[in-house]
């Protein structure tokens, strides 16, 4: 008796129709790769018209870029309308567009524009495009929503007050959205990258300067061995968007190598203490 094995490769997401914002660069950027090499058909939303519109040419039919400035209601309904136009449904809304007002500082230098601009676009765009999702969603009770958090949700200090702000709050909105749209059959979760150089906090910077950066962030965190990278952050996010997790809502999942649940300064204290 002779076994053959199928070659097929499968795809974790076929047939599926996502949305990405954000999806000209970084994070957003490897989640359009990867889900469309999981076989989605993906619309990629951005206000980067050059870089968004270059993606789509080079990863061809199944991707195509719609402009799109999430803090713009305007926008996002069109956008979410148009995919539904082209597609006939929508499957997976992953709300990943999102600012950063500065690396760090203090709340005494924080101005009032600070804090509009990351509720605006970062908040502001994850509540639209939940809406929005949600509007064509129900009706098929059906579909994945998913949001850009961030790991300063679990652990304080990662970034400025504005920024915490925002993406606290976007997990907050998260629970409150499976709670809600459970009973329609939508999941909602959101995926919370530790500091991840993309290219909206390494811009002007060179290659080498880039790689050495990632290798320093990384190790700060508690795995070693390991790189944190804009496409492992994209990884989590399409487990999140497939059917493998077909019973995970409300989850607030956190890529960041145990950073958040370990507290490192014994150890470091420790390393301190000369030896006799």
């Amino acid at each position: 008796m002779s076994f053959t094995s199928s070659t097929a490769s499968y795809e974790r997401l076929e047939g599926k129709v996502a949305i990405i914002t954000g999806g000209a660069s970084g994070i957003g950027a490897s989640a359009v790769r990867i889900f469309h090499e999981q076989g989605a058909k993906v619309v990629l939303a951005d206000i980067q018209d050059d870089l968004g519109e270059a993606i789509a040419k080079n990863l061809g039919e199944h991707v195509c870029y719609i402009h799109c400035d999430v803090s713009k209601e305007d926008d996002v309904r069109d956008l979410v309308d148009a995919t539904i136009a082209k597609h006939g449904k929508l499957d997976i809304m992953y709300n990943n567009a999102g600012v950063m007002d500065r690396p760090f500082g203090s709340i005494l230098d924080t101005t009032k524009a600070d804090l509009d601009r990351c509720v605006g676009v970062n908040l502001g765009g994850a509540f639209l495009g939940a809406k929005h999702a949600a509007r064509v969603m129900v009706p098929r009770h059906k579909g994945v929503i998913l949001f850009t958090a961030s790991a300063c949700t679990s652990i304080a200090g990662l970034s400025t007050h504005s920024y915490a702000a925002s993406k606290y709050a976007i997990w907050g909105l998260a629970r409150n959205l499976a709670a809600e749209l459970g009973q329609h059959g939508v999941r909602v979760n959101c995926v919370s990258p530790f500091a991840v150089l993309t290219g909206m906090n390494s811009k002007g910077m060179h290659e080498d300067a880039i790689a050495q950066s990632e290798v320093a962030v990384s190790g700060m965190g508690n795995l070693k061995g390991e790189v944190l990278k804009p496409e492992g952050i994209a990884r989590a996010a399409l487990y999140l968007a497939s059917d493998e997790a077909n019973f995970v809502s409300g989850l607030n999942l956190v890529v960041d190598g145990g950073f958040s649940v370990v507290n490192p300064s014994m150890s470091m204290a420790h390393k301190l203490v000369p030896e006799n």
